[in-house]
């Protein structure tokens, strides 16, 4: 039925008068066949309330970039430095300027953390990574806040194997990341609003 092209027709003919319109779920329908029509759930449907209704619009037309969580910088194929921050921090200032009206994009390093809803997700990994999500998207951003726990160091040499325990000390030589925020800063728009935050690790 949701298919059917007279429903298909309506529903474009609300998507021009500007209604919201929710996409079904998949699963068991009522006349028993299975596909797209199903009702959402409470908690989606939930989600769409409370982006329109929880706060006022006063970010409508921003374009926001916020970093979250930690990075991961390599040892070898099986080990990594990171740190213990939880990304709680920056999933709250994304979601926050999402029911502002903004347009949000979150840049995570790995997290334990529910995504966001209707916010563009960029998944990295190292600070590298994030060097290059962030800074090729900073020219489009109205505000960019970096809450991110971003490695200041990394190891200057990347073994291709797992390295091997042997009985002496091991040494590990690190070297600099690239300051994502420096970068920022020496290229920052005139009408362009940056803010950092330091380490949050709350549990």
């Amino acid at each position: 039925m949701y298919h059917n092209p007279i429903t298909q027709d309506n529903i474009e003919t609300l998507k021009k008068y500007n209604f919201e319109v929710i996409t079904p779920a998949c699963g068991m329908l009522a006349c028993r066949d299975v596909g797209e029509g199903k009702l959402p759930e409470p908690e989606v449907l939930l989600e769409y309330i409370l982006r329109e209704i929880a706060c006022e619009k006063d970010m409508q037309g921003k374009r926001v970039l916020v970093t979250a969580g930690p990075t991961q910088e390599a040892v070898d194929p099986v080990r990594y430095i990171t740190n213990h921050s939880t990304g709680k921090m920056g999933y709250a200032i994304a979601n926050c300027a999402m029911l502002r009206g903004a347009k949000v994009t979150l840049v995570t390093g790995p997290t334990n953390i529910k995504k966001p809803p209707f916010v563009d997700v960029v998944e990295i990994k190292s600070a590298q990574d994030m060097f290059e999500a962030v800074t090729s998207r900073a020219s489009e951003q109205d505000i960019i806040i970096k809450a991110a726990a971003v490695a200041d160091y990394r190891p200057a040499n990347v073994s291709d194997e797992k390295v091997k325990k042997s009985d002496g000390e091991l040494s590990i030589e690190l070297e600099r990341t690239q300051d994502i925020l420096k970068y920022l800063g020496e290229n920052k728009k005139p009408s362009q609003f940056l803010c950092g935050f330091s380490m949050e690790t709350q549990n």
